[in-house]
């Protein structure tokens, strides 16, 4: 009886130890990132208010769909169809690119890497958008300590 209780600790301690190693690298599985923007930016549909928002994918399976929250990740502001971008590096930071608007425009987000990948996610825009983000000066940002992946 008594090693039948050992053997159960021994196993739930196992078990215990399973569990946090997964919840400790669930950031990664959904790529959740806090970016703090100094102004506002425009997003496919909507413009965003200066301020710290969380960006994830809606699902670790499918990279092509991210989410956009509150800093608390209790609100959500959009669901965002994406295309794979692609970069020559990673970097151990975010990275965002913009395309730099005409004076009292907000600048338009058109990419978000998350930090360590060369891949990432670039945003689909309407047909008529794209035309005129394709005659914008593009401009990339990397991340601040500010905008790191969340915790």
């Amino acid at each position: 009886m008594k090693i039948n209780k050992v053997a159960l600790l021994i196993a739930f301690a196992i078990a215990s130890v399973l569990f946090l190693e997964v919840a400790a690298h669930a950031d990664e599985m959904d790529q959740c990132t806090k970016i703090t923007f100094s102004q506002p930016i425009q997003i496919p549909g909507q413009i965003l208010p200066a301020g710290t928002y969380q960006f994830k994918l809606a699902d670790p399976n499918d990279l092509d769909v991210i989410r956009i929250f509150n800093s608390e990740g209790t609100r959500l502001y959009a669901t965002l169809q994406t295309i794979t971008a692609e970069r020559p590096k990673p970097t151990g930071n975010t990275v965002v690119v913009f395309a730099e608007q005409p004076q009292g425009r907000p600048e338009t987000l058109l990419k978000w890497f998350y930090p360590g990948n060369t891949s990432g996610h670039e945003l689909v825009y309407s047909k008529q958008e794209e035309q005129q983000l394709a005659q914008d000066q593009k401009q990339t940002v990397r991340a601040a300590e500010t905008a790191q992946a969340a915790d």
